[in-house]
């Protein structure tokens, strides 16, 4: 039957169409919510890269205004030594914390690439890089070309000396080596954070070789009035001079190793190898018993002792009880007056007294809080004296096993020695001074340093056999004498606010110059007779103190001659390279010869 009220309900999909216009217009929002957020995403991405760009160019303008910096240094140095100026030693990555921008970044006494040795042997000769540090394993075995395949440059980095004529010592035997590392992180795991650094040689850029016209330090002298003959032009730059051109009473030539002598000057020496001791790694100190009769050498964990007569070696001292792992340079060797003991010291702090018939350690001294860079022993054998690189000078009683005295100053200590009383103990530093203390008080009686002293760290100090005066060996490539003959009274202490009539009275009578690179070791002859000399430059000189004159040069290392050491009982004359040798030579005078040697 007809509904008449069938017209009035609704469709049956009315709602349904109601329901899906709302969920169009919900997604239709959501839709334009989603284009918003992404459009903001791609602004701020947007942004982000005109910061990363922004940080980038920066960046490229910091790196080409650090190298217009450098290049204007490099321009000024070059300038200023064109110009007579003393060299450089600014260091571009930073300044070097005892010193101004005239010094280099010092060598810092302490581990790893600071390490007093770290740079001596890897660093370009007469570049300021600090101290002396064996090559790795790998280093070793590396093959290196020989210097006339390589640029100037590159032969630098591999250590070629080039002011020496390449037909005589360079063939046969004076091949450049591989570049050393200037890391030794000692016995493993102890060798971190070991506190503030104190030397390893100067960092430089690299720049010419020897040859050209960059000369070393040289004090003003005025021009020869004769005539402009070789011999009257050459002073004590014997590394100047070519072997070839020289007469046969000028020059010594044995296998692998040479001698020049000055020819402005009589010849009064000769001098022959004995022996070479071959070593397994970097020959770090050299040391002639009293008697003469031995010579004791200090290298990686070992120290070891030479019959000087025959060459052979009569023992090795090696403590089994250290951490096997890394390295551990023995830096200092002394012996005992007595000749029954062999201190070492070495970069794991410890002062180790060796019982030399027994092979065992007498005593050990704990104290040092870095690496022991130099000992000495007192005439009378009760004391010992140390120099490490925690800034400190102590002396050891033998006896009771204890410290006497502990001698603090402003930066790393180098190098010690003991006067020949007993008197007085002198230190060399990085901060180019040399101090003397009055070994029993403690006193401050003398600091060498200001307009005459040493323009650069001090690596070694050395007493006159009379005690009345010192040699000190610089980085800044001289050798200074000081007069020490005017004690203050009774030891009394000084100070830097103290008149100069208060001080010891003491003063620079000699500056030796002539070496091409780092003074590295000093000693006086026992007759007082010559001052020697070893180098980064791989020369030995013997120096006339009346004079000044070099007598002669010797080149018998294929690396930095690190340790020179003259026998107590007079001729024979030990070194210690980095070439991981040690060699014994003889010295005397012509007219003590029977014969030339060939």
């Amino acid at each position: 039957m007809y509904n008449a009220h069938r017209g009035m309900v609704p469709a049956p999909n009315s709602r349904l169409n109601e329901l899906l216009d709302q969920v169009r217009q919900e997604f239709d929002s959501q839709q334009n919510r989603t284009g918003e957020y992404e459009s903001n995403m791609a602004q701020q991405v947007s942004e982000m890269e005109l910061v990363r760009q922004k940080v980038y160019n920066l960046e490229q303008n910091q790196v080409a205004i650090k190298q217009r910096y450098e290049e204007d240094v490099a321009r000024l140095r070059h300038e200023l030594e064109a110009r007579g100026g003393p060299p450089s030693h600014v260091s571009i990555s930073g300044l070097p914390p005892h010193a101004g921008l005239s010094q280099p970044q010092p060598p810092a006494i302490g581990h790893g690439p600071s390490n007093l040795f770290g740079g001596i042997m890897a660093n370009p000769p007469g570049q300021g890089a600090p101290g002396l540090v064996p090559p790795t394993q790998d280093q070793q075995q590396q093959q290196v070309p020989p210097p006339h395949q390589m640029g100037a440059s590159q032969a630098l980095q591999q250590g070629t000396f080039g002011g020496y004529p390449p037909s005589h010592g360079m063939n046969g035997g004076y091949n450049p080596q591989p570049p050393q590392t200037t890391a030794s992180p000692g016995p493993g795991k102890g060798r971190v954070n070991r506190g503030p650094p104190g030397p390893s040689t100067p960092h430089q850029a690299p720049s010419n070789s020897y040859p050209d016209a960059r000369p070393s330090p040289q004090l003003g002298r005025p021009p020869s009035p004769l005539p402009p003959h070789p011999s009257h032009q050459i002073i004590n730059n014997l590394a100047d001079l070519d072997l070839d051109s020289l007469r046969p009473e000028q020059k010594r030539e044995g296998n692998e190793w040479f001698a020049i002598f000055n020819p402005r000057i009589p010849r009064v020496l000769d001098v022959d190898l004995k022996h070479t001791l071959n070593h397994d790694s970097v020959v770090c100190c050299v040391r002639f018993s009293q008697d003469g009769r031995y010579v004791a050498t200090g290298c990686n964990r070992s120290a070891q002792i030479f019959d000087v007569a025959d060459g052979r070696q009569v023992t090795k001292l090696q403590d089994e009880t250290v951490d096997k792992d890394g390295d551990l340079y023995i830096r200092s060797v002394c012996f005992s007056p007595d000749g029954r003991y062999l201190a070492t010291g070495a970069e794991d702090k410890q002062i180790r007294v060796w019982d030399i018939g027994s092979r065992t350690i007498r005593n050990t001294f704990s104290g040092h809080e870095q690496d022991i860079y130099s000992l000495d022993f007192s005439r009378d054998g009760k004391h010992i004296a140390s120099g490490s690189g925690d800034r400190s000078v102590r002396l050891w009683d033998l006896e009771s096993g204890r410290e006497g005295l502990c001698l603090t100053i402003e930066d790393g200590v180098t190098t010690v020695a003991i006067s020949p009383t007993g008197e007085l103990v002198a230190a060399g530093s990085l901060d180019k001074s040399v101090r003397v203390w009055n070994a029993h008080t403690g006193n401050l009686l003398e600091r060498l340093d200001g307009a005459e002293g040493h323009k650069d760290s001090v690596y070694s100090v050395a007493f006159a056999p009379n005690g009345k005066s010192l040699v000190s060996g610089s980085l800044d490539k001289t050798i200074k004498m000081w007069e020490l003959d005017n004690p203050a009274p009774n030891g009394r202490m000084i100070g830097p606010g103290l008149a100069s009539r208060d001080r010891m009275g003491s003063k620079c009578v000699k500056t030796f110059e002539g070496h091409k690179d780092f003074v590295l070791s000093v000693a006086l002859t026992p007759d007082s007779r010559w001052v020697l000399s070893g180098s980064k430059d791989r020369g030995v000189q013997f120096w006339d103190p009346r004079t000044g004159d070099t007598q002669l040069m010797l080149q018998g290392h294929k690396n930095s001659v690190i340790s020179v050491a003259p026998s107590p009982q007079g001729e024979l004359f030990a070194t210690g390279s980095g070439d991981k040798a040690a060699r014994i030579w003889r010295s005397v005078f012509t007219s003590l010869l029977s014969k030339p040697r060939v």
